[in-house]
């Protein structure tokens, strides 16, 4: 009996000093293990930081009867990361785990970690605890580097969105014409004293009196144009025409002498087909529709004439209501009135802001630096014209100002049209609610909700979608240039920074960096320093590894 229990004591002994010497080789010799990382620098994409390990363990290195505890770390200044663990057993153990031949075997893994501030300068690293299959007994190995630091470039992403404004049409300068027409008997270009003295050239006079009593007003410019009706031959038409113009240009001298204004340009334009057309078009006549038609069916003028005196009825009418229209030399008078200034416009919104249209408004507003004044004005605009473009330009005034709620409420009261979709989009955005705001931005689809739609794309890590987004955005360049950055397409990222601030200047560092440019790695920086928080990102951030900072 003694001897049968010393025999089991000696066979377990042996087995735990063999045991003990499998775990301590697999210990001494971890050295000859080769790992292999995916990417070889670490990348954290929307929140995660993913990588594909590949580990080769040697021939005669993994014991049958062993299991391996593997941990993966990401060790960083003020703390430590970790994985899920990854188990590994020789094929004597009786587990489920990734069976390791002692033959020799390569085993890939994917692995991941989720983002916390501080591992973009870090040491991602394997730890390896090998122990027998009963677990009674472990060796510790070596730590296995994998990697050095975690790129988090795609976090400088301006993430507020794009708020577009409605534009005004205010009009600095306003062109006009003052017109006066004197009207010729059937196949005459004879002046008549009645013409002359006829309400058409009386309110012209009253025109030229009140534009050289405007300190406003400017002529530019005088025209006289003449026309024949379209009845009797091309040639006969516009020689007459032409004489009208000659009568034209006598009544224009005899009429106009007190004023300073230069000789007029003397056109002759033969038969009016377009005035035919509109006055056809502008009648009661019957048979209007079937002459209309006709014109559109031909275009030679002998041709329509000879069809619309086929329709005799019709061209009886014709020549009592509209023919006698054309026979005419028009006088006109080209002006620019010079609207309010910007300075202008600024005093009367304060002085006398009633005196404003809605576009004078708009524009003064727009002209505005004072925030506080320009929503007054925006307000104005509302209460008196229910104005929806200030609507709109509030909200985006209020999204400046980062007030959600107020740009929220103004925007309850306007007109749900592709502006103010985008705008909500962007409230959507900054609350958080990302699903909201992708269905307002494709519902509304403006440049201003592409751009914003590309910033949700960055920070879910769909770049090639983001780079076409904002391809065109309006605005800063900032987003653009990134997302070019983050697709490596460095010659577009660098064509699309077109603003100075400090922000383009660290992307404009980061592209100088990845070309292998020193230089100007170091003077972009320079200018990106000027805010601190990019100086100490730099020191930290993974794209300036390679270069002494």
């Amino acid at each position: 009996m003694k001897k049968s229990l010393r025999i089991i004591l000696a066979a377990i002994t042996i087995v735990a000093a063999f045991g003990c010497s499998s775990l301590k080789k697999m210990q001494e010799q971890a050295e000859n293990v080769i790992v292999k990382c995916d990417p070889q620098v670490l990348e954290c994409i929307a929140g995660s930081i993913d990588a594909t390990v590949t580990v080769t363990y040697p021939a005669d290195y993994f014991n049958p009867k062993a299991i391996l505890e593997v941990t993966p770390v990401l060790v960083y200044d003020g703390g430590e990361v970790v994985g899920e663990k990854l188990y590994y057993q020789g094929p004597k153990v009786k587990d489920n785990y990734t069976v390791v031949s002692p033959d020799g075997q390569t085993v890939t893994e994917k692995i991941h970690f989720d983002y916390v501030k501080g591992v973009e300068k870090s040491v991602f690293e394997l730890r390896g605890v090998a122990m027998n299959k009963k677990r009674t007994k472990t060796a510790e190995l070596p730590s296995k580097k994998v990697a050095d630091g975690v790129n988090t470039t795609y976090m400088l992403v301006k993430q507020g969105g794009v708020v577009g404004s409605k534009a005004d049409s205010y009009q600095e300068v306003i062109p006009s014409t003052a017109e006066g027409q004197i009207q010729f008997a059937y196949n005459s270009a004879e002046l008549r004293n009645s013409e002359l003295k006829g309400q058409s050239m009386k309110d012209f006079l009253a025109a030229l009196d009140e534009i050289s009593s405007n300190n406003r007003k400017t002529v530019t410019g005088t025209e006289i144009i003449s026309y024949a009706s379209p009845e009797g031959s091309v040639e006969l038409n516009d020689a007459l025409s032409a004489k009208r113009g000659d009568s034209g240009n006598k009544a224009w001298n005899k009429l106009t002498k007190k004023y300073d204004l230069a000789a007029p340009d003397v056109q002759s334009k033969g038969e009016d087909w377009d005035g035919f057309q509109k006055l056809v078009g502008e009648s009661n006549i019957e048979d209007k529709d079937l002459i209309l038609r006709v014109l559109s069916m031909y275009s030679d003028p002998n041709v329509r004439e000879s069809e619309i005196r086929n329709m005799s009825e019709v061209f009886t009418t014709l020549k009592s209501e509209v023919l006698p229209g054309l026979r005419r030399s028009r006088l006109i008078a080209n002006v620019e009135y010079q609207n309010y200034t910007a300075e202008e416009l600024k005093q009367l919104s304060k002085d006398d802001i009633d005196a404003l249209d809605e576009e004078a408004l708009l524009r003064a507003a727009a002209n505005e630096k004072d925030q506080a004044e320009k929503e007054r004005i925006y307000k104005h605009a509302i209460d008196k014209f229910n104005s929806n473009r200030a609507k709109l330009n509030l909200a985006a005034l209020y999204m400046s100002q980062d007030k959600k709620a107020e740009a929220d409420a103004v925007l309850a009261t306007a007109e749900d049209d592709a502006d103010a979709k985008a705008t909500k989009g962007v409230i959507a955005l900054r609350n958080g609610d990302t699903e909201a705001a992708e269905k307002y931005f494709a519902e509304s689809g403006t440049p201003e909700a592409k751009a914003s739609q590309g910033v949700i794309d960055i920070l879910n890590g769909k770049y090639d979608k983001a780079a076409a987004e904002l391809a065109d955005a309006p605005g800063c360049c900032h987003n653009t240039a990134l997302a070019y950055i983050l697709t490596n397409q460095l010659d577009k990222a660098s064509a699309a920074i077109k603003c100075a601030s400090p922000e383009c200047s660290y992307l404009k560092a980061i592209i100088a960096a990845r070309q292998g440019k020193e230089s100007e790695v170091k003077a972009n920086l320079e200018k990106a320093y000027q805010k601190e928080e990019l100086k100490e990102r730099a020191k930290t951030d993974i794209e300036f590894a390679d270069y002494n900072l």
